[in-house]
């Protein structure tokens, strides 16, 4: 049977770091290897995205430039941000992901409240990424000492050109990082290579349609375990990924949970809010069978931001919980016995408070009449100091309507 899922808020990725941290070239790795994903971007202006390499495929409209592979840039102004991304999200362009570079836009904060305050359904938050520049660590602290309050909002910091930094020097930084904002995982990386699924669900070129692309991963492990595991026994799966050698992938590790029975939403969310900061990325969907809250719900983590998404479960779907953990350094087997403690037999007999850790972690209440949740984390970072925007021109991309992927769009690495 057909399990399509109606269209979920498309998630909205802040990425932010000083002049020179290397968030430029992150992003062209993003997407470079980004597989079939389609992704939209808002930058300061083209020139932030490499667009001759991207293979430039015409215009669209007013600031707006197609490229191939299915994705879309255009030049916006700060005060236009909510209506391109109205645009980006329009569902003829079929986006999975926006990502924002917000030097020249707003202080960090600033755009994660204009997002966390936007009208539009079609988007979400998705989380902030910080780049920061090891080889200039102390540097940049002492020219900007805002640094440090952008660190302490950041739900994951990528910690950029570490080739170029001395063993010592480089624990001594993590060292302080960890001080600076403790329990924000941070992710070494040079050239800005990092794994994409750090950040968002890459797709493959050619998917079935309807499902979600985390699932192929599950499937995948299901597959080949399916000689040792009868049809209605729960499944869990830790690998490394040794296949990718060579790429960001082989520095990561992931595990799979699938669970037949139930989650309890009081052990899950305590799981959660201890999680360790080696554990970078948490995506898939729960189903908690509390009485009133018998939805299905996403699961969505970056870092240390989290978001629980309430929806329909699909026609003939199974209710179930499926998890994938994306870290570096991770104890999958400690993982899979802390996710197997959450399971509850009788979620039936629990009670509806027993589900308030969770909708504290959603943005939108799936029940009409529900009353007021606390905000999520992250969702209002501390007032900032004033901040008076300056100047600048600006660019946002998403993916062509229609029409086969494009060629390998790997820019060179600058």
């Amino acid at each position: 049977m057909n399990s399509r899922q109606p269209a979920q808020p498309i998630p909205v990725v802040v990425l932010s770091g000083f002049l020179g941290s290397g968030k430029t070239t992150l992003l062209n790795h993003l997407l470079g290897n980004r597989g079939g994903t389609r992704i939209g971007v808002v930058v300061n202006d083209f020139g932030s995205i490499e667009i001759d390499a991207m293979s430039v495929a015409g215009q669209v409209g007013d600031s707006m430039v197609s490229l191939g592979g299915g994705c879309l840039c255009c030049a916006v102004d700060s005060s236009e941000l909510d209506a391109y991304l109205e645009k980006l999200s329009a569902p003829v362009h079929r986006i999975d992901v926006i990502v924002i570079e917000a030097s020249g836009l707003a202080e960090p904060q600033e755009m994660i409240r204009m997002l966390v305050a936007g009208e539009n359904p079609a988007v979400r938050y998705g989380g902030l990424v910080q780049v920061v520049d090891a080889a200039e660590f102390d540097a940049t602290r002492a020219r900007h000492p805002e640094t440090d309050r952008h660190l302490a909002v950041a739900d994951l910091v990528v910690l950029n050109k570490t080739d170029r930094v001395e063993a010592a020097a480089l624990a001594r930084i993590e060292a302080e990082l960890g001080t600076l904002c403790p329990g924000t995982p941070v992710v070494a990386a040079d050239h800005g290579r990092i794994d994409p699924e750090l950040l968002f669900d890459r797709r493959p070129w050619t998917e079935t349609q309807g499902q979600l692309s985390f699932e192929d991963l599950i499937s995948q492990a299901r597959e080949a375990d399916a000689a040792d595991t009868s049809a209605d026994t729960d499944h869990e799966h830790h690998h490394q990924h040794e296949d990718h050698s060579g790429h960001a992938h082989a520095l990561y590790e992931s595990t799979e949970f699938v669970s037949e029975q139930a989650l309890n939403p009081r052990r899950l969310i305590d799981f959660l809010d201890r999680r360790p900061a080696g554990l970078y990325r948490i995506k898939g969907f729960v189903h908690f069978g509390v009485p009133g809250h018998e939805e299905r719900y996403e699961v969505h983590a970056v870092g240390r931001f989290l978001r629980f998404a309430p929806g329909p479960w699909g026609r003939g779907e199974p209710r179930r919980s499926q998890l994938v953990l994306i870290g570096s350094g991770t104890d999958g087997p400690a993982l899979l016995r802390d996710l197997e403690a959450c399971r509850e037999p009788a979620p039936q007999d629990a009670a509806p408070e027993s589900m308030w850790g969770v909708l504290r972690y959603v943005d939108r209440p799936a029940q009409e009449g529900a009353e007021p949740q606390p905000e999520p984390y992250g969702a209002q970072p501390y007032e900032p100091e004033p901040y008076e925007p300056e100047p600048y021109t600006s660019g946002s991309y998403a993916p062509e309507p229609y029409g086969e992927p494009g060629p390998d769009l790997r820019p060179e690495e600058a």
